[in-house]
């Protein structure tokens, strides 16, 4: 089998301020280009394909284009698409039955009652089936009652339901138990995972997005992920194992997780500053025979507008780019020691797309006055304040600023009695 991983389209996001709309509509025709050059047997997307559960209308637009374009060329190139983190399970699932009659297979939700299952497509090539299964983004609670009914229906198989009914009372620390696996990002994975009848004789391959650890190590981030503190969303690859590929999204980096066939494709575009010096591409996998490894080609992605990090002095930034305008997305960091007259406002007419402008000078202040080292010789708060003001800016409060502060504190000294 022959297919692309792709995962967090993010479309609708917005960065800085800026609407990436027009950059997503961009790299999303490169990836439908490779798509038609290549003709894989299969699409699938890994989850967070909008920004928000909620999205703008123009997002779905620029979504359905995409879908459209693919859906109709010849023959037909299957697109399996999970949610995740971000998306909505049920709007993003809207539709589902209508658009697998064009070979467009949508996972929302994960499985809610005994009866349901993980959704599969199942592919056919020379080497015999590959099943792909599809796992949305799972919390423990999308399948506390599910995890719940195979508990009972367990302790009915092993008659502790019974006896329990006759002694009337109940098991606090089984109960208990089972409330903190509810809890645990890790266990409703690997129920869910375990509850279907995977066949290793075959080649199958996962989609999911998730937040995978191998053995204790945990994916490099950046700074555009939603990431949970204290590390309570991890699940350890271990529930992977009978899987020949896993297509990982959630994760914006590209990488391997335990294995090369456990993979984050990550994100199409730079969503964050942390992101500038990565490399995106679109992931494309071959799957032989079953048991062999499969070849995986990175195929690298050209966006409209690059994110760049710029440093050094005003004058010399203004000197190297005065003969063109700059469209990409830049932070600046000027080196300069002297004050600077409005600088954003000069380099604005030679950056279209400014970020950030940071002075390394305020950045060594405001260092040094948290460890004390700045000269501070003052006890009234309101004086400190101007002081550090002056320090920074290279200037002093205008008539306008100190008044809203003398009102600022003449309201805290109300407030304080």
């Amino acid at each position: 089998m022959h297919f692309f991983h792709l995962s967090d389209l993010h479309i609708g996001k917005q960065l800085y301020g800026y609407s990436l709309l027009e950059d997503q509509e961009w790299i999303l025709t490169e990836i439908y280009e490779l798509i038609r050059e290549k003709r894989p047997d299969g699409v699938l997307i890994a989850g967070d394909v909008y920004d928000k559960s909620v999205p703008a209308a123009e997002a779905v637009t620029v979504f359905d284009r995409f879908l459209t374009k693919v859906s109709q060329l010849e023959p037909k190139i299957p697109v399996l698409i999970i949610s995740g983190n971000h998306d909505s399970p049920e709007r993003l699932a809207f539709g589902a039955k209508i658009l697998s009659r064009q070979q467009i297979y949508v996972a929302g939700t994960c499985p809610q009652i005994p009866e349901d299952h993980l959704k599969k497509v199942t592919f056919q090539d020379e080497w015999g089936e590959t099943e792909v299964w599809m796992l949305p983004f799972v919390k423990p609670g999308y399948v506390r009652k599910l995890m719940e009914e195979s508990k009972k229906e367990t302790d009915r198989e092993d008659g502790a339901g019974e006896q329990r009914d006759r002694d009337g009372e109940t098991e606090i620390k089984v109960k208990n138990g089972w409330e903190e696996i509810r809890r645990d990002y890790n266990e409703a994975v690997k129920f869910l995972l375990e509850r279907e009848q995977v066949d290793t004789e075959k080649r199958n391959i996962l989609i999911s997005h998730q937040f995978y650890t191998a053995g204790g190590e945990t994916p490099k981030t950046s700074d555009s992920e939603t990431i949970s503190v204290g590390g309570l969303d991890q699940v350890d690859i271990s529930c992977l194992a009978p899987f020949s590929y896993v297509a990982l999204g959630h994760i914006h980096r590209p990488q391997s997780m335990g294995r090369e066939s456990i993979r984050y494709c990550g994100s199409m575009l730079k969503y964050s500053l942390s992101e500038w010096e990565q490399e995106k591409s679109v992931t494309e996998v071959i799957l032989k025979a079953p048991g062999q490894e499969p070849v995986i080609q990175l195929h690298p992605l050209h966006p409209l507008r690059e994110i760049c990090v710029i440093r050094g002095r005003l004058e010399e930034i203004l000197e190297a780019n005065k003969d063109s305008i700059c469209e990409d997305y830049v932070s600046i960091v000027l080196t300069d020691e002297e004050e600077l007259y409005q600088p954003k406002e000069q380099l604005e007419r030679i950056f279209t797309h400014i970020l950030e402008v940071r002075t390394e000078r305020n950045r060594k202040l405001v260092q040094e006055w948290e460890d004390g080292q700045a000269e501070d010789t003052q006890t009234d708060p309101k004086l400190v304040f101007e002081q550090f003001f002056s320090q920074i800016q290279g200037r002093k409060l205008q008539e306008e600023e100190a008044a809203v502060l003398e009102e600022v504190f003449a309201k805290i000294r109300e407030e304080e009695g």
